[in-house]
């Protein structure tokens, strides 16, 4: 029954933009905090930006100042605006509930930045 989907990724050139969406399971959604994480062909799967039930935030260093992220409780929805991408931002990007020893992630969903 638990179910996070991921949608939005693509192909755009540096300095383009592109909106993730997650569409999670209200049950999960509504109490834990979730993530973004991404993992390039070959490299660890790193921690992107966190959001709390509360909206607390975190970005990893990489990406702050480029991107943002949000949730909508009323839709189960968990956003990821990425902003000015570079090319070391491609990777399969995936959404994750807190605790991650839940094992509750997204199929993932491919981020393509051109140079």
């Amino acid at each position: 029954q638990v179910q996070l989907v991921e949608s939005g990724g693509g192909l755009v050139q540096t300095g383009g933009s592109l909106r993730l969406s997650c569409v999670a399971s209200g049950s999960i959604f509504s109490l834990n905090a979730m993530g973004w994480f991404r993992q390039a062909p070959g490299k660890q799967r790193d921690l992107v930006a966190s959001i709390t039930r509360g909206g607390g935030i975190d970005y990893a260093d990489s990406v702050k100042g480029r991107f943002i992220i949000s949730r909508d409780d009323a839709k189960n929805t968990l956003y990821l605006q990425m902003n000015s991408l570079k090319p070391e931002d491609t990777a399969v990007y995936y959404c994750a509930a807190y605790p991650l020893s839940l094992g509750v992630w997204g199929q993932g969903t491919q981020v393509t930045v051109s140079s």
